[in-house]
């Protein structure tokens, strides 16, 4: 994929590939001036695509620590990215910090294996709707 990283992180996220994302996202980060909300708003979204990828890899604890702090950074994007929605990133984002903070079956000290629960919808990151 070519061009502009932050359409290319964007992408590469909406299609489930948040190693390759992160790898995107962060460029465009390293480039925005430091000490601005921007940057922060940046942070945000090259750590939703590293929460991701860990809970892709079954790391659980790492997906669930990245995905708040994530969250944490991207609290007031809507400054710098207004062309973004926001509002139902965030929305598609809760079951996901409830899926990732239950116990399950199979973790040490349980005695029941180990069972596979379905997970949420995978989120995107997708521009506002216009008003018509």
């Amino acid at each position: 994929m070519q061009g502009d990283p932050w359409r290319r992180g964007l992408a590469l996220f909406n299609t489930a590939r948040f190693f390759d994302a992160h790898e995107a996202l962060e460029d465009v980060w390293r480039q925005a001036p430091r000490h601005t909300h921007r940057r922060r708003h940046l942070q945000g979204f090259v750590q939703l695509a590293v929460a991701f990828h860990h809970q892709s890899t079954g790391n659980r604890s790492g997906a669930r620590s990245v995905l708040e702090r994530a969250l944490r950074n991207l609290d007031g994007a809507e400054e710098s990215f207004p062309e973004l929605d926001l509002k139902r990133l965030r929305i598609s984002l809760n079951p996901w910090r409830e899926h990732l903070a239950e116990t399950r079956p199979g973790t040490p000290g349980s005695s029941r294996p180990m069972v596979s629960l379905p997970h949420p919808e995978l989120p995107k990151i997708m521009p506002r709707r216009q008003p018509c």
